[in-house]
């Protein structure tokens, strides 16, 4: 698989995994401590690139994201899921397969701060995506169908937000 653009990764494993079936230039933020050097490298390069937000799906990869997110614009966010990215009790990208890199890279979402949107947290109430005992299981099937990423109810509604994504278009997906 080739990509133009740049993929960013949390360390060394995540290239040495992807690099056996990924033709791109990666950059490692060696990580949940990004340095203002490495955020600054990658902005540089985002104004001549794509670059693909790849991280592990666990708090430090969403604390990379964040960071990352908030300081440089048109990010491309690729989710894995958790589930499939687990290798003798270890979570990340470097335990996930190729299948699941692939489909996260082909499905990789802009999150447009521009968009509004009107998703709010009554309307995940009403749709029992918040408030119920099974809401994080609803609410994590949707994601993963929307390739949003696992996130709990307040990062949900900010993504699907981003995405413009309605009340509407998750009662037809639930």
């Amino acid at each position: 698989m080739k990509i133009d653009g740049v993929i960013v990764v949390e360390g060394k494993s995540d290239v040495a995994f992807l690099s056996n079936f990924i033709d791109a230039q990666f950059v490692t933020t060696n990580g949940s401590e990004i340095s203002k050097d490495t955020i600054e490298y990658i902005k540089k390069l985002s104004k001549d690139k794509n670059v693909y937000v790849l991280t592990d799906p666990d708090f430090p990869g969403e604390r990379i994201r964040k960071i990352l997110d908030e300081n440089i614009p048109g990010l491309k966010h690729c989710f894995v899921s958790k589930e499939k990215s687990i290798k003798k009790g270890k979570v990340g990208v470097a335990e996930s397969t190729k299948e699941e890199i692939e489909k996260a890279l082909e499905n990789a979402k802009t999150f447009d701060k521009k968009n509004i949107g009107t998703l709010t947290t009554s309307d995940l109430i009403d749709l029992g995506l918040s408030g119920q005992p099974d809401s994080e299981e609803k609410r994590n099937a949707i994601a993963s169908k929307l390739n949003l990423g696992h996130c709990n109810a307040k990062t949900f509604i900010k993504r699907a937000n981003y995405c413009g994504i309605n009340k509407e278009e998750l009662e037809k997906l639930l």
